[in-house]
């Protein structure tokens, strides 16, 4: 069931009770998580935190907890499937259930009683009409024995063959509403998308309550940023939320010009702007921010020996001295930093990169430090997927999570060093894939497999650093190909995840295209494939469209998916 007032029929509801917080493993889910928390410090609510990476841990968490809690709140995770028969819950469990993965399932839908949905109103979620899906058991076996014994023969018979006509109508009927039902949900679940940050959806939330912080406000930024970085949101939509945040933004930081606020060394303060599409640049060098963002290095070819004579030229063009540009971006000459955007843009639009500006917010802390919204993005994936292992499986989440908070610079650092690590990982295994003709067409789709003993092949057994990946390969591969129709296939790729268990990871990315609305449709094909073929997979991630799959089944779910999809 939807809720109208969140502060009514959610906070209100939770905020004398014991909560248990089932968090996915995504840098938006960590974003709501921070906003969340802060309102429960506000309002001093006792609560769980239990980190959730897949289906599997979602089920062991609830069976572990369902005894000392009433009430759940699940976030980015769960709103997809059917919750009630996955946990089997009692009748006075409750599920307040804040995702953005589309679409929501039926079920939960139009469940009044256990399942609260936490989405924003304005969310076009095209939920079929409840009497299309759901119909009152009926006794149509109807009492066909006549009462009255007095009847005559003829007139029982001229009873007996209308109910037979009126029963074989009734069935009839049912055929064709369970045809048009299964024709109408097929419709509905066929794509899988994502609708507003849930981050976001928190951040209304603290703000409905009047208990919005400039901190809160940053963590709707990052986990909105978040959606924009990995490609989950159309630029649309961006632009959209964007314009929404800078709303608050200009509420929150206005300049005050006494002395008090203008001076104060560890004041926060966020500003909108015009940033460059480059990664990280402010904390690395602009020459290798240039050769490590998918977007330039795409356009400009950088795998080729042509594409680095087009960047020598592209920088020349800007009149930036090597040297320079090779430095750490702190150290470049003042006088070129001041207009460092404009030359950029202006050489950008000559080499074909028009799309370099992008609009974002960076933050400030104190005179000294400054990020934007996507540094924190790519530090925090970088600290959750680190494959570094120190201890428990649930330190990643821990460090990720405390990254976001001002207090702890040194993890944020720690996480901006990985994530410079992870983007030259990624491009360098896209230049390969892309030189050895790793990517072939398979008729109706692209594929690409990873072998094992590839460089960083590690890294790429986790879900989102696959998916940077995958996205990255597609966008370079169109860029590179000169075959018209494989421009507009979408990508399956897979890279070894246990190589004892002998385990694959799969993921597929919908085409690179102008008019690409991110819709994904492997997540259903995938199930057909793995069901038509009794393919051994695990559906284990909140993401439909990644699954693992027994190496020696590879094969055969292949050829159902070409045949599937052809």
């Amino acid at each position: 069931m939807f809720i109208s007032d969140c502060r009514r029929e959610f906070y209100d509801v939770i905020v004398s009770q014991r909560v248990l917080l089932l968090v996915a493993s995504d840098v938006d889910a960590l974003c709501a998580c921070k906003i969340l928390q802060a309102l429960f410090q506000c309002d001093q609510v006792q609560y769980t935190l239990v980190p959730v990476s897949g289906w599997q841990e979602l089920e062991t968490a609830f069976l572990e907890h369902k005894d000392q809690f009433k009430y759940f709140v699940l976030i980015n995770c769960g709103a997809n499937v059917d919750l009630l028969e996955i946990l089997q819950p009692e009748e006075d469990t409750f599920f307040f259930v804040c995702d953005s993965h589309r679409p929501i399932n039926v079920v939960n839908v139009y469940n009044d009683t256990q399942i609260k949905l936490l989405v924003k109103q304005d969310d076009d979620l095209n939920v079929p009409a409840y009497d299309d899906i759901f119909r009152d058991e009926e006794d149509e076996e109807e009492d066909s024995e006549n009462e009255s014994d007095g009847s005559e023969p003829s007139e029982k018979r001229r009873r007996f063959e209308e109910d037979v006509i009126e029963r074989t109508m009734k069935r009839r009927q049912r055929r064709e509403w369970e045809a048009r039902r299964q024709e109408i949900l097929f419709d509905y679940e066929q794509y899988e998308y994502h609708g507003t940050s849930s981050a976001m959806v928190m951040f209304d939330l603290a703000w409905i309550m009047s208990k919005d912080l400039n901190d809160m406000l940053w963590w709707a930024i990052v986990g909105l940023t978040d959606q924009w970085v990995q490609d989950k949101i159309t630029q649309m939509k961006y632009v959209t939320d964007i314009g929404i945040l800078q709303r608050h933004v200009s509420r929150h930081n206005h300049r005050n010009e006494d002395e008090e606020n203008s001076l104060s060394i560890d004041c926060m303060r966020i500003a909108f702007e015009y940033d460059l599409r480059l990664a990280l640049y402010q904390h690395w060098s602009l020459y290798e921010s240039l050769c490590n963002t998918s977007y330039t290095s795409a356009s400009l070819k950088l795998w080729s020996v042509q594409g680095q004579k087009r960047l020598q030229e592209f920088l020349a063009d800007m009149g930036l001295p090597l040297k320079q540009v090779k430095q750490k971006f702190n150290s470049m000459d003042m006088s070129l930093k001041e207009n460092l955007r404009e030359m950029i843009e202006e050489s950008a639009n000559k080499f074909g990169m028009k799309d370099l500006r992008v609009q974002t917010f960076s933050i400030h802390f104190g005179f000294k430090n400054k990020f934007s919204a996507s540094d924190i993005v790519y530090a925090t994936v970088s600290l959750m997927e680190n494959i570094e292992k120190e201890g428990p499986e649930t330190t990643n989440f821990i460090k990720a999570l405390d990254s976001l908070s001002r207090g702890n610079l040194d993890k944020l650092h720690q996480g901006l060093d990985l994530a410079k690590k992870q983007l030259c990982a990624i491009q360098q295994t896209v230049a390969s894939c892309i030189c050895t003709n790793l990517v072939i067409s398979q008729g109706p789709f692209l594929y690409c497999s990873l072998m094992e003993g590839t460089p960083d092949v590690k890294l790429f057994s986790k879900p989102v650093s696959l998916c940077l990946l995958s996205k990255y390969l597609l966008k370079s591969f169109v860029c590179s190909t000169k075959n018209k129709r494989c421009k507009l296939l979408p990508l399956v790729m897979a890279a070894p995840m246990d190589v004892e268990q002998g385990t694959v990871i799969m993921v597929g990315i919908p085409p690179e295209t102008e008019s690409s609305d991110k819709k994904n449709f492997f997540g259903r094909a995938f199930e057909k494939a793995a069901d038509s073929t009794n393919s051994r997979t695990l559906h284990n991630h909140f993401d439909m469209s990644i699954i693992e799959l027994k190496t020696e089944d590879r094969s055969k779910f292949l050829d159902a998916l070409i045949s599937l999809l052809s």
